[in-house]
């Protein structure tokens, strides 16, 4: 024989009746409830996983509510790296901008100078996109533009692509760091506040014949001249896996003959004469100044920082090579594939 006891219930006038303290339901996960044998139409219970109340209707179990959870996500997305221009040794070509480079964690600066920005809330067991930018190939034809990056993605931010460098003339578009212009134009690329910086100017002289450095998300490319072709710009360090590392660095420009030839921006630019960035840090492919292979731009990466008491979960096709790493109270993750992710 069960019984009730109850205190501090009182019935009042309009039928109305009154609790002095809080109605605590029952509590389980959505396993927990699932499992529960022989439900019954209006049966009610506090979903722990998502923080909310669910009821049954009789033949299913529903939320009456999204989650109530959220996770406070630091961020670090950068593009793909823009690929550098390689041409004949009269018309060498620039290195390629480096990916943007958009940050939040622990007030580390953005790319192109910008401050840090405000981490997300992400709302548990929602999946969030992700997108990983590829690099740009590389350009070794006598004219038009090297192929930009990619664009890389996390939930509403965007990073935008790394420049492609030009063989001859001056690259164009909208990118997150400028990549190098070629021997025949001493006027940049310009990169995006807040992601990049502008790539360099080339250089022309009787006898002499240089590239423009790629942009960096630290530092612009440098601009050649008659002695030294650009070197590329610096990248940014930032902290977010618990040790500094460097990333999205521009490529150095080509310079005809193979000497004096643009060194790489640190953070992975590739080096002139067919040094390629180095994939997930979004760095610019070197430039070329002979008739051979200029290097294509590096692949991004999205890195996330969350609380230790939160779990990740990759959809899609999304990964992480290493998996979540805890580091004291916080964990982080690399993302190098495209998918979409989800807190817990």
């Amino acid at each position: 024989m069960s019984r009730l006891k109850v205190d501090n219930i009182e019935a009042r006038s309009g039928n109305n009746i009154s609790m002095d303290d809080p109605l605590a339901l029952k509590s389980y996960d959505t396993a927990g409830r699932n499992a529960l044998s022989n439900p019954q139409a209006g049966d009610t219970i506090y979903n722990s996983q998502t923080g909310t109340i669910d009821y049954y209707n009789g033949s299913s179990w529903f939320a009456t509510s999204d989650s109530t959870f959220t996770t406070v996500v630091d961020f670090l997305v950068i593009a793909g790296g823009g690929g550098g221009a390689g041409n004949s040794q009269v018309a060498p070509g620039g290195g390629g901008g480096a990916g943007g480079y958009r940050s939040s964690y622990n007030s580390e600066t953005s790319g192109g100078g910008g401050s840090s920005e405000t981490a997300l809330t992400i709302t548990d067991n929602t999946n969030v996109t992700v997108t990983i930018g590829a690099g740009g190939a590389p350009n070794n034809s006598a004219i038009g533009q090297s192929p930009s990056g990619n664009d890389s993605v996390f939930s509403t931010i965007t990073s935008l692509k790394g420049g492609g460098a030009a063989p001859s003339g001056t690259p164009t578009g909208t990118v997150g760091s400028g990549g190098g212009s070629g021997s025949s134009s001493s006027s940049s690329q310009a990169g995006t506040a807040n992601q990049g910086y502008a790539g360099g100017g080339g250089h022309a002289s009787s006898g002499y014949y240089g590239g423009g450095g790629g942009g960096g998300a630290g530092a612009n490319g440098g601009n050649s001249t008659a002695g030294q072709a650009g070197h590329g710009g610096n990248g940014v360090a930032s902290t977010i896996t618990n040790t500094s590392v460097t990333r999205a660095g521009g490529g150095g420009g080509g310079k005809q003959g193979g000497t004096a030839t643009g060194n790489g921006g640190s953070g992975g630019g590739g080096a002139a004469q067919s040094g390629a960035g180095t994939i997930n840090t979004g760095s610019g492919g070197g430039g070329n100044g002979n008739a051979s292979a200029a290097g294509a731009g590096g692949s991004g990466i999205v890195i996330l920082s969350y609380p230790s008491t939160k779990t990740i979960s990759f959809h899609g096709g999304a990964s992480s090579s290493a998996g979540e790493q805890t580091v004291g109270s916080r964990k982080y993750v690399e993302i190098q594939t495209s998918g979409t992710v989800s807190f817990s």
